[in-house]
């Protein structure tokens, strides 16, 4: 049996997974509010609690820097050591990942229905671009080897700089250097940028501050119409550091969207800010044109990453 983990600054998602015929067939999965926890072993005792398994293998997508089988989880207090976690389950092939990283693995063994284009082309065997907006911004790339395996890169390449294109983001970086001596990626791209861009568009007495989820709701229904220019905003936005992933790496094995912010936002990005930023990169909007863009609405695609990592890992 193979345990796989997403760990992310809200939510805590874990699977089993049998392995039948070369085929890893799920089991069961859950999903915890890491919010509620002080760390990853409660939650692993209650979802353990239930049945006895034999866990022969077990893979972790965490959100932070991996480093020496230790993470310290960016948006959370907490630590996830390997070590650890290999004396609490009772083996040695226990692995941890960026979660980015976990979302990558999984790229490959993604059905047609896990996915939604928005821009078509020929993905080939080139390079891919990996970014998710949720609670933070992760970024990852899978790359061509020799042998036909993809080689998994993890990034920190959300906590990039974020770069205005405009005065009226220019603006915008104005508002967010208030609230902080530095504006990342993260700190636009993320459910609390979306929240904050939603008070930038807003006149200070014309609506009090709202959720990043209150904005999606508003701005889908067609409610509020601040509400739905920041959705649109944000659309573009990402759709512009879609394309800067893009061009950094030549991707043309295509660009995955993944994380919690993307599957709920679809409607607005299959409107068209997103791929006309994603495009509007000046003497390279031919090249990008070409590129085949898909957002992964299946949340458990970090799971199947995982999982796939811990089967194939020596």
């Amino acid at each position: 049996m193979i345990l796989a983990g997403d760990i992310g600054g809200t939510k805590v998602n874990l699977a089993l997974y049998e392995e039948r015929a070369g085929r890893l067939e799920p089991i069961r999965c859950e999903r915890y509010s890491s919010l509620d926890s002080s760390g990853l072993e409660p939650i692993l005792d209650e979802f353990l609690s239930s049945e006895t398994v034999d866990i022969q293998r077990a893979c972790f997508g965490v959100a932070g820097p991996v480093k020496s089988g230790v993470c310290r989880v960016t948006n959370l207090s907490w630590e996830v050591s390997a070590s650890a976690l290999k004396k609490r389950l009772g083996t040695d092939r226990v692995f941890l990942l960026n979660d980015l990283a976990a979302m990558a693995s999984s790229i490959p063994f993604l059905s047609a229905s896990q996915c939604v284009e928005l821009q078509g082309g020929a993905s080939g065997n080139g390079r891919i671009a990996v970014l998710a907006a949720g609670t933070g911004m992760g970024q990852a790339f899978l790359w061509p080897q020799d042998d036909g395996r993809r080689e998994i890169i993890d990034t920190e390449g959300g906590h990039c700089d974020f770069a205005p294109r405009t005065t009226e983001e220019a603006e915008l970086l104005r508002f967010f250097l208030k609230r902080w001596d530095r504006v990342s990626i993260e700190r636009v791209l993320s459910g609390d940028g979306l929240a904050a861009l939603h008070q930038f568009l807003s006149s200070p007495q014309e609506q009090e501050a709202l959720s990043s989820a209150d904005v999606i709701r508003y701005g889908l229904s067609g409610e509020d119409a601040v509400c739905r220019q920041a959705l649109q905003w944000f659309a573009s936005l990402y759709g512009a550091c879609a394309g800067n992933l893009a061009l950094q790496i030549l991707a043309e094995g295509g660009v995955y969207v993944g994380g919690g912010l993307a599957p709920r936002l679809l409607p607005v990005l299959q409107e068209g800010g997103f791929m006309e930023a994603f495009r509007a990169k000046g003497r390279f909007s031919a090249f990008l044109e070409k590129m085949p863009v898909r957002v992964i609405v299946d949340e458990n695609a970090p799971l199947l990453g995982a999982a796939r990592f811990a089967q194939a890992a020596q």
